[in-house]
């Protein structure tokens, strides 16, 4: 089921795709990173538990430190320095953690539509 989440500053629609399956499982995704909503179980007593730590509006995901739900990348974790050596040749990236790079940069997968 696909319905509005909410609008991006420069007016895009962000969308809120829910499945479910046989079992009772219920996840829900945006368009937006990628980001995990919701993720729920059916328990013991058969009611649906959300097992995921996240916010119910859009707004809330994009002032968002901490990654909740996210897709991380390029790369997950941080790049110390904000610089590796692949093949001989020193890459230069984006510092978004101090002097890191942080989980993509400072625009890694959590923030694209």
């Amino acid at each position: 089921m696909k319905t509005r989440f909410g609008t991006m500053p420069d007016g895009r629609t962000v969308d809120l795709y829910t499945l479910t399956n046989a079992a009772g499982m219920e996840m829900s995704v945006t368009n937006y990173g990628g980001i995990i909503v919701s993720l729920k179980l059916p328990g013991s007593d058969g009611r649906l538990a959300d097992v995921v730590l996240g916010y119910d509006r859009l707004d809330d995901y994009l002032r968002d430190p901490f990654y909740l739900g996210a897709l991380i990348g390029r790369y997950a974790n941080r790049i110390a320095g904000g610089r590796f050596v692949l093949n001989g040749k020193t890459y230069a990236l984006a510092a978004n953690n101090g002097p890191n790079h942080l989980h993509g940069g400072v625009r890694g997968f959590n923030r694209v539509l």
